[in-house]
């Protein structure tokens, strides 16, 4: 399933209200590189690295040169701000 810039804007809401668990649910099912990079975003947060790593190559992004959490998270966000409403 294909993604709206405003589902991906929800999930990050959950994401940064420390519902993770539902934030992954929906994530999961989503396709598209923004997707994929919130989805390794998640996982980078929960601390599960080696799949945080794996989507994050999904996103074509670069795993090891990710910044913080905060910083992806607001990166990840001007990303999402700057994408047209698929």
């Amino acid at each position: 399933m294909s993604h709206s810039t405003a589902e991906l804007q929800d999930i990050l809401g959950l994401l940064r209200a420390d519902q993770w668990n539902t934030a992954h649910d929906r994530v999961q099912h989503l396709e598209g590189l923004l997707a994929a990079w919130l989805h390794g975003i998640l996982h980078l947060q929960e601390g599960d690295l080696e799949d945080a790593e794996n989507w994050y190559e999904r996103a074509a992004k670069r795993f090891r040169q990710r910044g913080t959490l905060a910083q992806e998270l607001a990166r990840f966000e001007t990303a999402l701000n700057q994408e047209p409403d698929a």
